[in-house]
């Protein structure tokens, strides 16, 4: 989790409250750190929000890669607000902690949207793949049913994970709920693998280095943000205990909730013209509306 706890008394099951690990023991630090998390924040929500109203307001970005992409936005916006906020208030205020309640409720949406996700990026490397290997078949398997159901069982993985998960560390359920959460993280990284391994062969048989650019650059983005999920999740979760320190851990999770969400937009904007033609429109219209 983006978060460190530690129990204020032994039994998990008579806990009512849990106190969070402090940043820093410096006043000013925390303040600083406050004004830091703060703006990234901020900047999370305001460029994702801006990307998934440039797609739905903008009628040439009603595709398939651009549906994923406002699912994707819609995604680390609920991310990001199921636990930094929490964070800012813990950073500024003497009383450090949250209810069992609480606790629970923020792990459920943390662990919904995450999984979503997980099972999102995957649906989007499904989108790369069908578009560059069978463009003549792209229309009727990525069609508008197709992509919605793709979405919604993303979201529905997400929520039933979610749910088990929280159960299975509040109730003691079965620790099958526990591997089936690992599955629903481990199981759309290997459909991207194997996503982008028949791309990869069927880019290098193309005849035409600009056919070859083409589809690449068409799975940039994706990858990249790829990359910065499942890359800072691993350092963040399975580094070796030996490597482990409570700074760095703290660092870690701070860059794996706030800093990806961040960048998301930051990648997709600045490596798609049709993203950026479009934010300049709604842009255009918000001034518009706002000087008329």
């Amino acid at each position: 989790m983006s978060f460190n706890c530690s129990l204020w008394q032994d039994n998990s099951m008579s806990v009512k409250h849990f106190a969070f690990v402090k940043f820093s023991e410096v006043t000013e630090q925390c303040f600083l750190l406050f004004s830091f998390i703060l703006f990234m924040f901020l900047a999370s929500l305001t460029g994702n929000a801006l990307i998934a109203l440039a797609i739905w307001t903008n009628p040439a970005l009603h595709t398939p890669m651009y549906f994923f992409l406002a699912n994707l936005s819609l995604l680390e916006i609920g991310y990001t607000c199921s636990t930094i906020p929490k964070m800012l208030q813990n950073l500024v205020s003497e009383a450090r902690g949250i209810s069992r309640e609480g606790c629970a409720t923020q792990m459920f949406f943390f662990t919904l949207f995450g999984i979503s996700e997980c099972c999102l990026l995957a649906a989007m490397a499904f989108d790369r793949y069908t578009a560059i290997c069978s463009p003549l078949h792209y229309a009727t398997r990525m069609s508008h049913g197709v992509r919605v159901h793709l979405a919604m069982i993303s979201w529905g993985v997400g929520c039933i994970v979610g749910l088990g998960q929280t159960n299975y560390i509040f109730l003691w359920t079965s620790a099958a709920v526990f591997v089936a959460a690992i599955l629903c993280i481990s199981s759309p990284f290997l459909l991207i693998i194997a996503s982008y391994g028949r791309i990869l062969a069927a880019v290098l048989v193309m005849p035409s280095p600009e056919g070859r650019q083409k589809a690449l650059s068409t799975c940039s983005s994706h990858l990249l943000v790829v990359t910065l999920f499942y890359g800072s999740a691993s350092v963040t979760y399975l580094r070796p205990k030996a490597s482990h320190s409570p700074g760095v851990d703290k660092l870690l999770a701070l860059f794996y909730t706030v800093v990806t969400s961040m960048l998301n937009p930051i990648i997709y904007s600045l490596r798609n013209k049709e993203v950026k033609t479009a934010l300049r429109r709604t842009l255009g219209k918000k001034n518009v509306l706002t000087h008329g």
